[in-house]
Parts: C-alpha cells; structure tokens; sequence
C-alpha cells in the first residue's frame, strides 16, 4: 500500500449554499488539516459533510453538532483505540448526543442528520458513514464511490440484487438509517482504502450527487483545482434546479496532474486527422499490438511467397518474434494483475467500490456542456440580469480555440468558465420557492 504523502502538500476546499429551493442550510461541513507531520501522523486529516434532516432549527442543529463532535471524539481516542474503533466511537457518542437533544426538547421532533466523513492517515483513507451523503475518489478516468447510500431504494435493490436505478424514483429521497432518531446506530466503516499520488476525494450532500453526475464531477476534478472544482460543481448544481441545500468537500492527494489550458494551441491539420486513431491505439494493451502485428507480417509473408518474390523468410521471422513477444506480454500482465489484486487483498480487505464509473474530458463531455449552457442561455435571455458578456465572450473564444485543435481537456475549462459566468447571475437572481413551517406549535410569549 502507497502512504499517503506529506501532510504540507495536501490540497482541500470546501464550499455549502442553501441551494435555490430552500431558504434555510441544513447541510454543514468541516476541514481539519492535520497542523504538523506529527498532527498527521497520529491522527491525519479529517473531513466531514453532513446533511441535517427535520424542520429548519432542529436539521442546522443535527449537522453543525455532527461535524463538530465527530472529529472531536475521533481526535481524543484515534491513538489508544486505532482509527476503526475511534471512527465507530466518535460516530456513536454523536449520534447518542443529537438522540438525547430530540428526547429533552419535543419541539425538536425529527431531528437527524446525515455524516460522512474522510481520515486521510499515513496507512490510507479510512471513511465513517451514516446516510444517504456520498464519498467518492476520482483516479486514473475513474470516479468510485466508496459510501453504500442508507435509502429505501439502495437497500430494497440490494436485498433483490439490482441496480438501484432500475427502481426509478419511488421513495428515492427516504433515509433508512441516520444520527439522531434512534438511541443506537450502525456506522460503516470502510479502509484503509490505498491511495495513490493524484488521488482525489470528494464528499458530498445529495444536494450535489443528485444534479451532477459522477462522471461529470470527475471531469471537473481532472481539470479543476479544489476550490474551483467546489465552486463550479455547486453552480452547476444550482443552475440545474438546485432543489436542495449543496455541500461539497474535496481533497486533493499530491501528484495530480491537472489538465490546465495553453494560451496558443498549435497542432497541424495532419496530426487533427489522425489523432482518434492514435488515442485508439493507445488504448489497446501492447502485448495485442504485437499480435496485430505479427497477423500483418505474417500475411506480407505469404504474399511475398505466392508472388515468388525476396523476403518472405525476413517477413515470417518477424511475425514470429512478434507473436512470441505478444504472448510474453500477455503472461507478465496476467501475472501482473494477480499479483496487484492479491496485495489489494492483503493491505485492504475492506475494500468495496459501490459504484464504479468511468470518464473522459473528450469531445461529447465538452458538447453536453455546451448544450447546457444553450439551454441555459435560452432561460436567461430577457431576465435583467448583470451578466459580464465581455468575459464571456473570451472564454468562449478560448474553448472554440481548443476545440478546433481537439484539445479537449482545454476546452472543457474554458467552456466551464463561460459556463460560471452565466450561471452565477442566473443563479443569484432565482426566489427562493420554500416557506419556512416550523414543525412544532410555537410556544406563546409572555
């Protein structure tokens, strides 16, 4: 397993908005960067998101108390106990304190929370998890979800063994399990998951992962640094609805390669031409390059010999060496793959990925971003909003830049720049819909 690198060079951001349906945040969040490498070493860094449920005063209660006792109980009994029982512990005593605030006071009726939370620590990440919040890490293309949602639909799929989208929407927005309603509860507790250089976390609301889609966030990630990233996921989210209050929180390990733009994009109409064919190649494992390969000698081979002309021997040489270096290729990646998911096994036997996805920041992300932004621009036309034009009007001349060079990644920067500068505006000028009801008679003044 890869430690996890110094703590000075971690990256993190954090953002939460109330959305544009709500009038109140009952979601809230924390970042506790460990302060020193022995801070790090023997408790690491803590991040937390959680998601309040109830009326106004009584869900804001529920997760500003959960994401301040959970690093503080993980805090004072990680080095005695180890992280998995000081996880269990810290989720546990606040679950018991948001329980006993409902018993004393029954105008708190309902109150609960969800909170998931990330322990970044020399051995790996671990994660503590209760509720329908996510965490995801986003690696090498790859967006995976390491948190099991506690909703009526994750669990009915999982008792009939199906994905839970295939039940639609019915009852998609009831939580199972929570902190809070209950004396006890069951906490997940999943790691230490191994982490890479570049790896990146994200934990979020349902505010953000029920908007954007994993593979979006992931092209975000890759192309974003954290504070960025929070900031444009949570307009997206917004610009689409943004029915819920939105909380995200990103982690960056050291070693990412962002994708960042250059100023003057140059590559020749040749290489435009050719370049699908040469990002396919490159997709395909050598050992099966040199199978084609040996298939294409072989066959100049035997057409040197039917026409009777000099090289067929050269030709069939080659075809050999390649089909037996193909074929030794093959056995060391096997082995290879054995050998990877056997340490897999040993470091990390808890290791569960709910949800894998894949992405790419290529052409069809960058045109489904571009649809959205037609679209968004079609609602806006008309409204007085103040929007910079000008400012927009370059970074679209930038993404129209790199597309023309099918710079992809490039573009999809500057076209989620252009995005921001609409969505910002759109987003602020939107009433709020929700009236606030309290849930409880208010008791008369005297």
């Amino acid at each position: 397993m890869t430690p996890v690198p110094s703590f000075a060079d971690l990256r993190y951001a954090s953002l939460t908005d109330v959305g544009v349906k709500r009038s109140h945040n009952q979601d809230a969040c924390t970042t506790q960067p460990a302060t020193d490498a022995e801070h790090y070493r023997m408790h690491g860094h803590i991040f937390v998101v959680a998601d309040g449920m109830g009326g106004h005063a009584v869900g804001e209660k529920a997760s500003a108390k959960a994401v301040r006792d959970i690093p503080l109980t993980y805090v004072k009994h990680v080095v005695q106990e180890g992280p998995a029982a000081a996880i269990r512990r810290a989720f546990k005593e606040a679950n018991e304190a948001i329980y006993q605030i409902g018993q004393n006071n029954p105008e708190f009726k309902g109150l609960g929370t969800t909170a998931t939370a990330l322990f970044l620590l020399p051995e790996g990440a671990w994660i503590g998890h209760v509720g329908d919040s996510r965490a995801y890490r986003v690696r090498h293309g790859r967006v995976q979800q390491l948190t099991f949602d506690h909703s009526w639909v994750w669990e009915v799929a999982r008792r009939q063994g199906i994905d839970p989208d295939e039940l639609g929407d019915f009852k998609r927005n009831v939580i199972i399990r929570s902190l809070g309603p209950d004396a006890d509860v069951e906490v997940d507790i999943e790691g230490p998951h191994p982490v890479e250089p570049g790896d990146q976390f994200l934990l979020c609301s349902d505010g953000l992962s029920n908007m954007v889609t994993p593979e979006e966030i992931g092209a975000v990630l890759a192309t974003f640094e954290p504070e960025q990233a929070c900031q444009f996921l949570v307009e997206l989210a917004n610009a689409r609805g943004g029915p819920d209050n939105i909380t995200c929180v990103i982690a960056q390990i050291p070693g990412s390669t962002l994708t960042t733009p250059r100023d003057s994009p140059k590559k020749s109409p040749l290489h435009r031409l050719f370049e699908p064919v040469i990002q396919g190649i490159r997709q395909v494992p050598w050992p099966l390059l040199s199978l084609g390969a040996a298939v294409l000698l072989a066959g100049l081979s035997v057409a040197l010999h039917l026409l009777e002309l000099p090289g067929k021997i050269l030709f069939f040489l080659l075809a050999a060496a390649a089909i037996l270096a193909g074929l030794v290729g093959l056995v060391l990646q096997a082995r290879s793959r054995r050998k990877h998911d056997t340490d897999d096994e040993e470091n990390d036997g808890e290791l569960r990925l709910y949800r894998d996805y894949q992405f790419a920041v290529d052409e069809q992300t960058v045109a489904r971003l571009q649809a959205f932004e037609e679209k968004l621009r079609q609602e806006i036309d008309g409204q007085p909003l103040t929007i910079d034009w000008e400012t927009h009007r370059q970074f679209q001349q930038k993404a129209e830049a790199f597309r023309r060079n099918a710079d992809w990644p490039s573009a999809f920067r500057w076209q989620c720049l252009a995005l921001q500068c609409l969505a910002v505006p759109f987003n602020k000028a939107r009433h709020k819909d929700e009236a606030f009801k309290p849930n409880w008679t208010q008791k008369p003044s005297n």
